[in-house]
């Protein structure tokens, strides 16, 4: 019986004739299967924000909803950091296909069964439950990066693989607007993304495989003869919890400071994304085929402009990451005053604005996990980018959907964009305490931070 809480065992190594032609089909294939897999998790992550408007109608309120909806975000982060801790001890493969289908029976479930959307505490709770799930998609993700992917091509792969988050987000857009035209329900807008989810956990699970030893190829430091600074063989061998934690996580400054800096970085991410279909109907008065479009618009954007922000900071910035992520925030602050100050019934100018917004967010949300990978040795990759999504999912739990919740029933929606200014604000304030120094805090010989 296979026990997917135990790495992937090593097999009998390949003849070295054979390495190098298996080595690119399985690279191929294990990023397709993450690629997929990952994209199938924001089919379900997102999808009850875009029936709020409808839980409006029947007479909740928006502190209520935003106490609902910070459910996924509480329980995303918590699980992302504990879980990730899990994954970097478990086989990638499986941990990501079950993840994904559990989550996608909580969202079935949630649209077919009219209890499940009868109470807040209700949606509350399976708000929650599904959070925990969506927790176990990132961290096997980055454990295959870093097991089949060198450092000299980590930033590349990773913008690229980041690109999941859009796809899926777009493709979640997309699957509602069916749901809108084909069943003419607000709940199948939370049941057919899920059917769509189940298909994709499918297809994780053939394709995805846990390390290169685990289908008799060598580690791809010897493969692409790419060693980190304090690379030894003793790396390929898996960590304690309890050696993940203290010798790689908890005493690592820059650490810290990514993760303080992506709290903000998160907080503006989902106030935007999250509240954008009931500001949109309330405020600029737009429909909901053409917000559903509109929210596939921001992730779309969000493609090019990660592959470009991976480029700048791998080619421009010769790796580093602050200067990359802080030109995006800045950007960011004229875009959300555009989205802030368009015309009422402007869909050209709503949607350009989300547009720019979903272009430049993405960006700054990937080099933060690619700082959290280059900063550990990759046996502690996901608890090290659980650590700064923890901060991530638990500053857009408290901030974007309760806070700001509450801050719009109080004062408005104006007031809303006050508090995403000022995360920008504080999100470049963290991001430069690592300007000069990330770099300069690698792991040492000994495998201490500095």
């Amino acid at each position: 019986m296979i026990n997917i809480f135990s790495p992937a065992a090593h097999q009998t190594p390949l003849p070295e004739n054979q390495v190098d032609e298996k080595y690119q089909v399985m690279r191929w294939q294990v990023f397709i299967g993450i690629f997929l897999g990952y994209a199938g998790y924001y089919l379900v992550r997102k999808n009850f924000s875009l029936v709020m408007p409808d839980l409006v109608k029947l007479g909740y309120t928006k502190s209520s909803l935003g106490f609902a909806l910070s459910a996924g975000g509480i329980a995303y982060g918590l699980s992302k950091f504990l879980m990730g801790n899990l994954s970097d001890r478990s086989n990638a493969r499986y941990f990501l296909s079950i993840g994904l289908l559990l989550s996608a029976i909580c969202m079935i479930v949630m649209g077919t069964m009219s209890w499940a959307t009868s109470s807040v505490i209700i949606m509350f709770a399976i708000l929650l439950i599904n959070g925990w799930f969506q927790g176990m998609g990132w961290a096997p993700c980055g454990r295959v990066v870093v097991h089949w992917f060198s450092t000299r091509e980590r930033g590349r792969t990773m913008s690229v693989w980041n690109c999941a988050h859009n796809v899926g987000g777009a493709l979640m857009g997309a699957v509602v607007y069916l749901a809108i035209v084909l069943l003419a329900s607000w709940q199948s807008k939370l049941y057919l993304p899920g059917c769509v989810a189940l298909a994709f956990a499918f297809i994780a699970f053939l394709l995805v495989r846990d390390t290169p030893q685990s289908v008799g190829l060598p580690p791809i430091e010897a493969y692409k003869n790419d060693y980190p600074k304090n690379y030894s063989s003793s790396h390929e061998n898996e960590l304690t919890a309890k050696e993940i934690f203290f010798n790689f996580v908890f005493n690592n400054r820059l650490l810290w400071y990514i993760a303080f800096a992506n709290a903000f970085v998160y907080l503006i991410r989902q106030g935007i994304q999250d509240w954008a279909p009931t500001y949109l109907t309330e405020v600029k008065h737009l429909t909901q085929k053409d917000i559903s479009w509109s929210y596939s618009y921001f992730e779309i954007a969000g493609i090019p402009g990660t592959l470009i922000c991976g480029w700048m900071s791998d080619k421009i910035f010769k790796g580093r990451r602050a200067p990359a992520t802080i030109i995006y925030m800045l950007l960011i602050i004229m875009a959300v005053l555009v989205y802030w100050q368009c015309p009422v019934n402007n869909l050209l100018i709503a949607n350009a604005s989300l547009i720019s917004i979903g272009f430049l967010i993405y960006g700054p949300v990937m080099l933060i996990g690619v700082q959290a990978l280059d900063l550990v040795p990759k046996k502690a990759a996901g608890t090290a980018a659980g650590l700064t999504c923890f901060f991530g999912y638990m500053g857009s739990a408290l901030f974007a959907n309760i806070a700001i919740g509450q801050v719009i029933d109080r004062f408005g929606w104006s007031a809303s964009f006050y508090v995403i200014i000022v995360a920008c604000v504080l999100s470049i304030f963290f991001t430069a305490l690592t300007w000069k120094r990330e770099k300069a805090n690698l792991l040492d010989s000994t495998g201490n931070f500095n």
